[in-house]
């Protein structure tokens, strides 16, 4: 069996290696970090490590930080003195609960690496074998990182030998029902989806925003992490300011539907000693530039559209493709299917909505498509006769 043949090594072939900082570096320091390591992105992590043969602590990006900034109740919210909240240390903010990374290692199998992920790991760091990289000749120890998406991609490459596994079938054929799910209505603040978008971050899922809660839920749109790992830190202000609703059009359609005013909110997220920053070429002219394209925003009065609301310009945090589409499928369709729709798309979940009147149903994460895999594997081979084709040719992928 493919998962059985290869390791881990398999899957690292071309990865960087990670780019780290010790716990007792700031939040700000690792925000300037990531803007140094190539931009902002789902990609984009720093490892929060010492730099030896010790375990990694942890792992952050941008979306560990927003949650961060909107994090806490009362007195102890960061929101309240956001200034602060940036010099907290990356041990702090992984206190505040990040999710877990764990060390595996090259020679592991696919197998392991698949059961780590269903035991709770988010990421997998993986130790660089000595001749890949020089540096480790001079003792230095290099890791990579690798993701639920780089097995699942893994997987899909390998779909010719998925059907006699079961997982050319459908949801409910397979073994897997669509999840349920936890959604905030659009009409709520976006500071209260909060709690769900740190169990969305979790379990590589995103949280879905609806209307028509409660009678007949339909997927208006949805705040994922890797979207928030593609904003600086003005995004926190949105997350404070904005409905769930709003807050979904500032992030995947780059424009900004409400009428609140929110340069102040930016303007904290930037105040306090300017030598506590640290120096990038993108915070350093954030600032203004948040200000002054914020300020657009309620300045505005021309662009009024047929439905009512203002339309701004793009958002500054918004570095993804504009008209974002939400990815999503139907109870009849395959799993292969939905891999491939996921991994084509770069998602980690599809929103799984009724053919006939586009209810929401529930989501598939990569997550439920390997516990179906591992399940497979506890099975006995299935016995087909010789003139048996692996492929069904009447198996549809919807």
């Amino acid at each position: 069996m493919v998962l059985q043949s290869h390791d881990v090594s398999d899957l690292c072939i071309g990865k960087p290696p990670v780019r780290w900082l010790p716990p007792s570096s700031t939040v700000a320091d690792a925000i300037a970090e990531i803007e140094a390591g190539g931009g902002r992105g789902p990609d984009a992590a720093v490892a929060v490590w010492d730099g030896t043969k010790g375990e990694v602590d942890g792992r952050v990006c941008m979306a560990d930080v927003h949650l961060f900034l909107c994090g806490g109740d009362g007195e102890a919210a960061s929101l309240a003195s956001p200034a602060a909240a940036l010099q907290a240390t990356l041990s702090d903010l992984l206190a505040a609960g990040a999710p877990p990374v764990r060390r595996i290692e090259p020679h592991a199998s696919v197998v392991e690496a698949v059961d780590a992920f269903l035991d709770g790991a988010h990421c997998l760091v993986v130790p660089i074998r000595e001749r890949w990289r020089r540096a480790a000749a001079a003792g230095e120890m290099c890791m990579c990182w690798l993701t639920v998406e780089d097995v699942v991609r893994f997987f899909v490459g390998c779909i010719g030998l998925f059907a006699p596994t079961g997982l050319a079938l459908r949801f409910l054929s397979s073994g897997i029902s669509p999840r349920g799910h936890a959604p905030v209505a659009a009409g709520d603040r976006a500071l209260s989806a909060v709690p769900l978008l740190s169990a969305a971050l979790a379990t590589h899922s995103s949280v879905a925003v609806i209307t028509g809660a409660g009678i007949a839920p339909r997927l208006a749109g949805e705040v994922s992490p890797s979207a928030l790992c593609s904003c600086d830190v003005s995004v926190a202000a949105a997350i404070a300011a904005l409905s769930a609703g709003d807050l979904t059009a500032f992030l995947h359609r780059s424009d900004l539907r409400c009428r609140r005013n929110l340069p102040g909110m930016v303007d904290l997220l930037y105040a306090g000693d300017p030598s506590s920053w640290p120096p990038s070429p993108s915070s350093s002219s954030s600032s203004s530039s948040s200000s002054s394209s914020l300020s657009s925003f309620s300045s505005s009065s021309d662009d009024e559209a047929e439905d009512g609301y203002k339309h701004y310009a793009p958002a500054p945090c918004a570095r993804r493709d504009n008209n974002r589409q939400i990815i999503a499928c139907h109870p009849g369709s395959s799993l292969v299917a939905v891999m491939a729709q996921a991994v084509a798309h770069r998602v980690t979940q599809v929103w799984v909505v009724d053919f006939d009147d586009g209810e929401l149903v529930g989501v598939v994460r990569f997550l439920d498509v390997l516990w179906v895999l591992r399940e497979h594997l506890n099975q006995p081979p299935l016995i087909y006769p010789s003139n048996f084709s692996s492929i069904n040719p009447s198996t549809k992928l919807r």
